[in-house]
């Protein structure tokens, strides 16, 4: 059974499995350092997929200016990638997003996810650029 979770709580256990998450995936998995991928955590609001009661993938988002959110941190644990808990959490911030009045998702997608993005209906924005040596590219969805 899938169910999700958010908080701003930095002392929550959503957010502790959402930073377990992250560091499994990008400091372990992708080489990333960890002052580069642990920062800015307070400005952030944090979404955790949990799959039969196990954290399974999370997502962050920061506020920008206008009626948009920028998407990060986007993973999802080995054992459950390929199982639509990922789209489906996208979709959940997506309906979050609405309820704000947000209408515009950002996010930076590492190249090798940017399928999984246009999928969803993100649409690339800008030309490639690194973060933390891996490449990617600028990409948006616009909500209905």
């Amino acid at each position: 059974m899938l169910k999700f979770e958010q908080t701003d709580n930095l002392d929550s256990k959503c957010y502790q499995d959402a930073l377990a998450i992250r560091k499994q995936v990008f400091i372990k998995e992708q080489g990333v350092a960890p002052e580069l991928e642990v920062e800015n955590e307070a400005a952030a609001e944090y979404f955790v997929a949990y799959y039969d009661g196990q954290p399974a993938a999370t997502a962050r988002v920061l506020r920008e200016e206008g009626p948009s959110w920028h998407v990060q941190r986007v993973a999802a644990l080995p054992e459950f990638r390929g199982k639509g808990i990922s789209r489906a959490l996208m979709q959940v911030i997506e309906q979050a997003a609405l309820k704000r009045k947000i209408y515009f998702l950002k996010l930076g997608a590492q190249d090798q996810a940017q399928g999984f993005y246009s999928k969803l209906g993100y649409q690339v924005t800008g030309p490639g650029f690194l973060d933390a040596g891996i490449a990617h590219h600028q990409m948006e969805k616009k909500l209905h």
